[in-house]
């Protein structure tokens, strides 16, 4: 017969000293505590041996699993966790390509929070902002490209760095991440220009409205996206205060901002070292989601337009009038001239 399951340590401690004070008999002892005989003398025995901790219940967790996960692939699952900070879907991933086996993502769950390793995720109200316009759907690498600045952010040396970062939507491969000293146009012109020269040319370009990207002038142009046009590149905006409409941008951003700007580093030079192996780790280690748990770079293939080193003049129409206009139609760096002026009607 089982004990009283609300006080069973206390009533076994009564039911051992009453047997010790030898006040009933055995069998009589066993009756007025409701128990067998049996239980009664199982629990005498191990009073015997252990004392008054031997009557505490033990666990029935069992000594040996054999389909337990080896010491060898756990140990594998920490390192790559503790080296990368990944959840259990990608180190999964990472395990099956090594081991050539893993366990469930549960597991893997359960391995970590072991070890310390799980953070517990904060969970607010759901929301469900309104999509706004649809924009072009991605149909192949080089088809669209995103572009942004990721916030900035102050090194150790005092100076803010400004992450210029541009993807290729349907890969997810993060073709350029360039810190910057300021989102100025001749700042993220080069990034640009020695993109498309080793990538080639997207046939779309998706930014927000901030600047170089954008302007608050006519078709909300700048003459960065105006020399996008040149190029034969259709910039294409999201509309203002919506960045989920560019939400793969922003969860790239995401993980870089965790894991190549925390902590700075000294200097803008050191901290694209970091960019660098970022991007590295991003494109050719790292399992997307997206992509079946493939890699970007298994994904991605560069555009077969090549860039163009010189532009030609601009053809307009017959019956248009032509006017030269006075602003600055060129931008320099590095003693080179990149025209990117309009003719103005």
């Amino acid at each position: 017969m089982p004990w009283d399951e609300s006080t069973v340590y206390e009533r076994k401690v009564r039911f051992v000293l009453e047997v010790e004070q030898k006040a009933f008999s055995f069998a009589e002892s066993c009756r007025r505590y409701g128990i067998s005989r049996t239980a009664g003398y199982q629990t005498w025995n191990r009073y015997q041996e252990c004392g008054l901790e031997g009557l505490r219940e033990c666990s029935h967790r069992p000594r040996h699993c054999p389909h337990a996960t080896s010491a060898e692939v756990e140990q594998h699952i920490l390192e790559l966790r503790r080296q990368f900070g990944w959840g259990s879907r990608k180190l999964r991933k990472l395990t099956l390509k090594h081991f050539g086996w893993a366990p469930a993502r549960r597991t893997i769950d359960r391995i970590l929070e072991r070890h310390d390793l799980l953070t517990a995720r904060r969970r607010g109200p759901t929301k469900r902002p309104h999509p706004g316009r649809p924009l072009t759907e991605a149909e192949s690498c080089y088809h669209i490209w995103t572009v942004d600045f990721k916030g900035h952010f102050k090194m150790k040396n005092a100076r803010y760095c400004y992450p210029l970062t541009v993807q290729d939507v349907f890969s997810r491969y993060l073709i350029a991440c360039r810190g910057r000293h300021s989102v100025a146009i001749n700042c993220a012109m080069p990034v640009f220009v020695d993109t498309f020269r080793e990538f080639g040319l997207p046939t779309i370009i998706r930014s927000d409205n901030g600047g170089p990207f954008a302007s608050i002038g006519l078709a909300r142009l700048s003459r960065l996206s105006v020399w996008f046009v040149r190029l034969g590149i259709w910039p294409e905006t999201i509309e203002p205060a919506s960045p989920h409409q560019n939400g793969k941008h922003e969860r790239m951003h995401r993980t870089l901002k965790r894991e190549a700007t925390r902590p700075p580093k000294g200097n803008l030079s050191a901290q694209q070292r970091h960019f660098n192996q970022f991007r590295t780790t991003f494109n050719t280690i790292r399992p997307h989601e997206a992509l079946d748990d493939e890699t970007p770079a298994s994904v991605f293939q560069p555009s077969p337009r090549p860039y163009p080193e010189t532009l030609s003049a601009s053809e307009y129409p017959g019956h248009f009038e032509l006017r030269k206009v006075s602003t600055n139609g060129g931008i320099r760096w590095d003693s080179q001239w990149i025209n990117i002026g309009t003719a103005s009607t």
